[in-house]
């Protein structure tokens, strides 16, 4: 009795498992398209993602490595287009290629191509506390002491590896300006820090012992 129950339960089972298919059939095989339509376009959109960013590379290094006297204009467009492209790689290797060749000598275009990166670009975090980095050292020697500290405020307000760096461009941007007791200041944070540079630890403890001892 009790396995003719269990045959009897069993086929109740099946039978319903079937009707459930029949009854659906139209709606699982939607969802069944549905997400095979979703992984091609996840695969095509992938591909072509990549496919972007090997044109963007070859773009960098043609542009980089023809570049000349000669050409400076070219390279400047071609660059400030990569830039613009919000490539996580190539628009931050751009801008520097731009500010170390001096292809744009104006602060004020620099730093928007600076804002752009740090607020249009999808970045790492600590790629882009290295970006806002280099914009308050591009801009440390003409900045008011409010705009420096305005600059790095992400990074001092966080935990980034790059807050030594950030306390010791601080530290000497005072020292100067001749406001030892500010240099000082910072330099002490760097110190008690953490996770502070090593090196940048003991060029902050030598500031201190041979420049601002008291």
């Amino acid at each position: 009795m009790d396995e003719e129950t269990a045959i009897i339960n069993k086929n109740n089972r099946n039978e319903k498992i079937r009707n459930f298919f029949v009854n659906n059939k139209r709606s699982l095989l939607s969802i069944f398209l549905l997400i095979i339509a979703i992984l091609i376009g996840y695969f095509a959109y992938a591909e072509y993602r990549d496919n972007q960013r090997l044109k963007i590379s070859d773009q960098y290094n043609s542009v980089t490595t023809n570049h000349s006297n000669e050409n400076k204009d070219d390279t400047k467009k071609l660059l400030i287009d990569l830039i613009y492209k919000n490539d996580s790689t190539y628009s931050p290797l751009s801008l520097y290629f731009i500010i170390d060749n001096k292809l744009i000598v104006e602060k004020s275009k620099i730093n928007i191509y600076f804002d752009h990166i740090i607020k249009e670009t999808s970045l790492d975090k600590e790629i882009r506390n290295l970006v806002i980095y280099k914009k308050a050292l591009y801009n440390a020697d003409s900045s008011q002491e409010n705009e420096l500290l305005d600059i790095l405020k992400p990074i001092l307000n966080s935990d980034s590896v790059w807050k030594s760096q950030a306390l010791y461009l601080i530290a000497e941007y005072f020292y100067s300006k001749n406001e030892k007791q500010k240099s000082k200041e910072f330099f002490n944070q760097i110190i008690l820090l953490e996770n502070a540079n090593q090196d940048l630890k003991i060029e902050a403890q030598k500031r201190l012992s041979r420049d601002l001892s008291e």
